[in-house]
Formats: C-alpha cells, structure tokens, sequence
C-alpha cells in the first residue's frame, strides 16, 4: 500500500505565499471576519454571496470585507460569470500563506493574537477534542528561528489538505521568549 497524500489545490492559481507588510494589510488581517474570508477562499473561489451564505452575515457587510481585503492586496478576482445583467465576481486569496513580520503595526491596530485566538476557538469545542502539546528549550535565537522555518513547514502541509472533513480543525503554533528561569552554570 502506497502512501500517497491528496493535497488540496484550489479551483485557481495563487501564489505559495504573500508578505503582509504594510499598514494597510495589516489593519485588514486584525479583523477576524476578514480572517475567515481568507480562510474560506483557501478551498475555492467564492462569491460574495457565498461568502454571506457560509458566515451568515449580510451581503452589504461581507461585500465591504472583501472590498479591504482587495485594496490590501490578500484577495483578489480570479475570475467571473454572466449571470442575467449583472457580472458575478469569484474572488480568491493571493497566496496561500499569508506571512505576517516584524513590521510595527499601525497606530491603533493590535496584533493578532493567534494562541489566544486559538484558545478562544478551542473553548467551545467538545472536552478532550483539542490535541497540544507545550515545551521549553534554552536555545540560541537562530536555533528558534530554523525550528521555526520547520513549524511553517508543517502548517503550510496542514493547509494543503484535502477539504473532505465534516469539522474545521485549527493549527496554531509559536516559537517565542519567555522569563523562565535558568539554571547557572555548574561549578
């Protein structure tokens, strides 16, 4: 039995992945419905009706979504259809990761919080569904960033699976300081 892995490509092409970096993507990453627009659009393009239908939001607020995450440059049309008089819009992601650096964030604009994201979403899920695990390492700081590289890796390999699942699973993870103590050399 071979160990052949089905990897999930969406109906369009987009790049491997875009930097988010300026102001402007910035601000339109911190928004979470933003987030789960980009999230949706990772399977297949989508159009702001759908897009309403699955976040039962109203059309009015999605489409204003999705306009600021066009002008951001994290999606855009990917393609269109006739539809009676009126020109059907399917838009798509720009990149399938969205790497977010060290920029300052812009006056007024947090930075998102993933764990705590993470453990908000994780708060209403059913006891004992939630796999983690926590770990400790005195490291050199380029040591964390290669471990780091590899973490991306492996979510960038999450993302790509098949959409055949009934439930949306999440894939958080970070590399980052802390205050832990540290033993002193032996004598």
């Amino acid at each position: 039995m071979s160990d052949i892995v089905a990897v999930m490509v969406p109906d369009y092409d987009l790049a491997p992945s875009v930097d988010a970096d300026t102001p402007e993507q910035l601000r339109a990453l911190a928004q979470p419905l933003r987030s789960l627009i980009l999230d949706l659009v990772l399977e297949r393009a989508a159009t702001v009706t759908e897009l309403a239908t699955a976040l039962d939001r109203p059309k009015s607020s999605v489409a204003y979504h999705v306009d600021v995450l066009v002008d951001a440059g994290l999606l855009t049309v990917v393609r269109t259809r006739q539809v009676r008089a009126i020109e059907e819009r399917f838009y798509g992601r720009t990149g399938r990761t969205i790497v977010v650096g060290d920029t300052p964030m812009p006056t007024g604009v947090v930075r998102q919080n993933f764990l705590a994201e993470a453990q908000a979403e994780a708060a209403v899920s059913e006891p004992g569904r939630m796999r983690s695990t926590m770990r400790h390492a005195r490291i050199p700081e380029e040591r964390a960033d290669e471990f780091f590289s590899r973490v991306v890796e492996l979510a960038q390999e999450f993302t790509a699976l098949p959409r055949d699942g009934d439930v949306v699973f999440g894939f958080v993870a970070a590399v980052y300081p802390t205050d832990h103590p540290v033993l002193p050399e032996p004598s």
